[in-house]
């Protein structure tokens, strides 16, 4: 009885599309583009509240440093809170809508130059394509191909890193960094009027370390970066940030009884 032949490589089927990997080989997922997007959006969310946070807890620590007024603390708190997110708005509102114009220009700049001049832009595809290790004769077919198909989308994307169909939204911008903002300015604000004058500043300094704490962490691993070095700046500035401001209100507050 004849033994069956070992299949030999050159001879064993190509995987289909949805077929499962074999043991021992690694299934490759495909890339999400809008994976960069989602961790962006993570970290100016992260980075907002850590602003809140900080501001918030340095402007109500000082004046908790010159008066024990509950009402005085609360309205500070509330002003600095409204006015801080208002200022994050209108900051992200105004640097986004100068990205997202000048992503408008540069779309309507490559429809013009392809429009124009046709040839030399397939020639410059080509030449982006041989620039990312593709030979000359695969360079050319594939800038071929993604031109009959959307010459505009594949200049962009190569070029530019532009996607048409998703410029950055100004207003989702502000209104992010206002939400993230406000969400970190009301913990040290609520910690500081919910305990008395002998606890409140202790209790807050405490909730304060925590929070930066987490939002360290939070920032540090969107970014694929150190923890240990991201936590210890942020609770580092925003400790010293209380720390100076109670101190100049202590100061502040001796000097006008």
């Amino acid at each position: 009885m004849s033994t069956p032949s070992p299949t030999r490589a050159e001879d064993a089927p190509e995987p289909r599309p949805g077929d499962s990997p074999e043991p021992g080989q690694h299934a490759h997922e495909p890339h999400d583009d809008s994976v960069s997007g989602r961790l962006n959006a993570l970290r100016a969310a992260v980075l907002g509240a850590n602003d809140g946070i900080v501001s918030v807890a340095g402007l109500v620590m000082g004046v908790a440093g010159a008066t024990t007024d509950r009402n005085t603390i609360f309205v500070a708190g509330i002003a600095g809170l409204v006015a801080g997110a208002l200022s994050m708005a209108v900051g992200e509102y105004v640097s986004v809508s100068t990205q997202r114009d000048t992503e408008k220009a540069l779309v309507a700049k490559e429809t013009r130059e392809l429009r124009e001049e046709p040839e030399e832009e397939l020639a410059e595809l080509i030449d982006l394509y041989r620039q990312k290790g593709l030979d000359d004769d695969l360079a050319r077919e594939v800038a071929v191909q993604l031109t009959a198909k959307d010459a505009l989308r594949a200049h962009l994307d190569v070029e530019l890193g532009i996607d048409p169909d998703d410029l950055t939204s100004p207003w989702q911008a502000a209104l992010a960094s206002m939400v993230s903002f406000t969400v970190g300015a009301l913990l040290p604000l609520l910690t500081i009027l919910v305990f008395g004058p002998s606890l409140r500043a202790v209790v807050t300094v405490v909730a304060v370390t925590l929070a930066l704490g987490l939002t360290g962490l939070l920032s540090a691993r969107a970014g694929d970066a150190p923890v240990r070095p991201a936590v210890t700046r942020v609770v580092g500035g925003g400790l010293l940030a209380m720390a100076v401001t109670y101190a100049i209100g202590s100061v502040i507050g001796t000097g006008m009884a």
